[in-house]
């Protein structure tokens, strides 16, 4: 619930400023997540989506962007590559503090000895634990390699 609200309130300051991509990535935003909440209602959770889906979902938009920011840059489109780059900003501050390669490191052996994870069939586990506990603070792709180098 504490996302919601920080995203309602940053959609108010940006229209206050006045700041045109600002209002619409955050807008996206909360399609994005009323989108999940009425999925999510179908199964059966009328509360709609939890924070770490949220974090998950922001993550995903973020991946989206990067990889659209870098096709405009190679087509020779630097302002729709800009306004991509925009929107990654925005949406990275609802994000918490991203963990760097060595933090995550720690946090994958630390979750490698918590599991007792004995080779790369115990990676799911790991990798479950890293995603309900951090979400949208670590890069997963970086993680799963991370993990799998560890339990190889």
């Amino acid at each position: 619930m504490q996302k919601r609200i920080e995203i309602n309130g940053a959609l108010k300051e940006a229209m206050k400023r006045q700041d045109k991509l600002a209002v619409s990535t955050i807008r996206l935003i909360m399609a994005a997540v009323k989108d999940r909440d009425i999925t999510a209602a179908g199964e059966g959770r009328s509360e709609g989506i939890e924070e770490a889906e949220i974090l998950q979902l922001l993550s995903s938009m973020i991946k989206q962007r990067q990889e659209s920011s870098r096709q405009y840059s190679e087509a020779g489109r630097d302002d729709l590559a800009e306004r991509e780059e925009g929107e990654i900003e925005i949406i990275r501050g609802f994000l918490p503090r991203q963990l760097n390669e060595s933090e995550v490191e720690e946090l994958v052996e630390t979750l490698v000895g918590e599991v007792q994870a004995s080779g790369i069939k115990d990676m799911g586990k790991v990798m479950g634990i890293l995603k309900e506990r951090y979400a949208g603070q670590v890069d997963m792709a970086k993680a799963s390699a991370i993990a799998k180098k560890k339990l190889a």
